[in-house]
């Protein structure tokens, strides 16, 4: 049902991230939906949701926004959540099964921890300390989510869609050339135009490396073409690509550092 959904944004100006260039669409005369700037989808998804949506900006570019707690409750497996530590933000849709295990595991017993605290707290992790390749940090994560991460002190951006795609999630281009990530396709199909697609099930994309599956790491990701019903070529699709493969595995251990899993 409509008002179980849930609903959350974010935009990134291309100093921040570069999205891959298939995913925007050639223009084409005549195209009716043409896409609009990062602010206007902004001042859209407020206007789409009034008195319950609210919102971070940063300066450079970033945004992030969500529907706060007097919004309609979304489904216990589609539930919403907010949360920011030591100047990184995640918007984070969905449910994580182990989520206990997995506290400990980060050493986060005895605190008020959600799944969007475990996600920041695994990214800290990776970009500090990267004991393991982000792939393996993302298979340990059992359920269906959707993430957004911002790094406020580095301006990294980190995204990832579960393997089973039961949460869904959208990616597209601005008119201004930023890259926008939500999980509502009225708002991003509607703001980037022709230039939209869906987020791959069981990719990750990190502003350094770009995109990447994690759960198939050794295996690049391909564009797929896409056409609308006007024959109108969209945004490209991505799918993991089985016939091409990375050379050598990502590199683990003390050494290890978060660009490794995209360097190998």
């Amino acid at each position: 049902m409509q008002e179980r959904k849930s609903k959350m944004l974010a935009i990134f100006q291309k100093n921040f991230a570069r999205p891959p260039p298939e995913l925007i669409s050639p223009e084409h005369a005549g195209c009716q939906r043409h896409p609009k700037n990062s602010d206007e989808i902004l001042r859209d998804f407020h206007a789409a949701h009034p008195g319950h949506s609210f919102g971070a900006t940063f300066s450079g570019g970033a945004a992030l926004a969500s529907l706060g707690p007097r919004s309609p409750r979304p489904s216990f497996l589609h539930q919403r959540l907010f949360c920011s530590y030591d100047d990184v933000y995640c918007v984070f849709v969905g449910s994580i099964h182990n989520l206990s295990s997995l506290v400990r595991q980060y050493g986060l017993s005895g605190k008020s921890a959600d799944e969007a605290l475990l996600v920041i707290e695994a990214y800290r992790t990776l970009r500090d300390r990267g004991p393991y390749p982000a792939d393996q940090v993302l298979k340990d994560l059992a359920g269906s989510f959707a993430f957004v991460v911002y790094d406020d002190a580095t301006g990294a951006v980190f995204a990832a869609l579960s393997s089973d795609g039961g949460v869904p999630l959208y990616w597209g281009v601005a008119a201004d050339g930023s890259v926008v990530i939500g999980d509502e396709v009225e708002i991003v199909k509607g703001g980037c135009g022709k230039s939209y697609a869906p987020f791959p099930a069981g990719c990750m994309f990190h502003s350094e490396g770009g995109l990447r599956s994690f759960e198939h790491p050794m295996n690049k990701v391909k564009a797929m073409p896409r056409v609308d019903s006007e024959g109108v070529v969209c945004g490209a699709g991505f799918k993991v690509d089985s016939s091409d493969k990375f050379n050598a595995m990502p590199r683990v251990g003390s050494a290890a550092n978060w660009a490794s899993t995209w360097n190998a």
